[in-house]
């Protein structure tokens, strides 16, 4: 692997003074797709949470290098700053602040740059059209009366605006339809092709990887990495499932 963007190693991390992580140790490459996978409880929640800086989890082991530079002490924003960027099973509702208000001072934030309304716009625009969104959700406060399906493109929306060097989506097509996961599955693939970052795709649901390009596959389970391949994985698993795993966790 050429160019390395993400390496952590020995990576032990927990909430609430209960460990989750136990050793854990990954690999991604600037540009690349991994998918991951495991049982409820394993710990890829917490893995990305862990990554970005969420305060409430604690690494208490093990180190988390993006780009070479260690992120150990970071807070969130300085992550995102640097080009992490997670989108939420859960997104949060914030009253007063509208979703184009937003991106725009979030994309300020990471660059450290004006924004230049007109072509801001166009592209803004033409993002939403890609995701079948209409244009006065862009007027609205972020998420407020948001549908699960709206919230999850108004995720990928921000993805596709903030272009970040890796993007950590925690299961995006959770509750979602089928029309609705092939949307958001659309705007995940506009990501690859035309922003050059990497991705790592928490997910339950094969369906959301079946026009992407997957590049390694990981199985999480009792916060151990036990397995990675590549994209055939993914059948192997919705075949048999995680249980001839679990002992390989323990």
């Amino acid at each position: 692997m050429d160019d390395i963007l993400l390496k952590i190693e020995n990576l032990k991390a927990g909430i609430e003074g209960s460990q989750i992580l136990n050793g854990l140790d990954l690999t991604i490459g600037a540009g690349e797709t991994h998918v991951l996978m495991g049982p409820n409880g394993a710990g890829k929640s917490t893995l990305g949470n862990v990554i970005m800086g969420n305060p409430v989890y604690h690494q208490t082991d093990g180190k988390i290098l993006f780009g070479g530079n260690d992120l150990t002490g970071l807070p969130a924003d300085r992550r995102a700053r640097a080009g992490l960027f997670m989108s939420f099973q859960n997104p949060t509702e914030v009253p007063g602040i509208t979703l184009e208000s937003f991106i725009r001072n979030a994309i300020r934030q990471r660059t450290g740059k004006n924004v230049k309304r007109l072509s801001f716009s166009r592209r803004l625009h033409e993002m939403m059209e890609l995701l079948d969104m209409d244009e006065s959700y862009g007027e609205r406060d972020l998420n407020v009366g948001f549908s699960g399906g709206e919230k999850k493109k108004a995720e990928i929306l921000q993805l596709l605006m903030l272009e970040p060097k890796l993007a950590i989506l925690d299961e995006t097509d959770s509750g979602l339809d089928v029309d609705a996961v092939r949307t958001v599955s659309k705007g995940i693939g506009q990501f690859q092709r035309s922003c050059d970052g990497a991705l790592l795709i928490i997910t339950h649901n094969a369906e959301i990887l079946r026009d992407l390009k997957a590049d390694c596959t990981h199985i999480l389970v009792k916060g151990r990495i036990v397995k990675s391949g590549g994209p055939e994985l993914v059948d192997e698993i919705q075949e048999k499932g995680f249980e001839g795993y679990l002992e390989e966790g323990a």
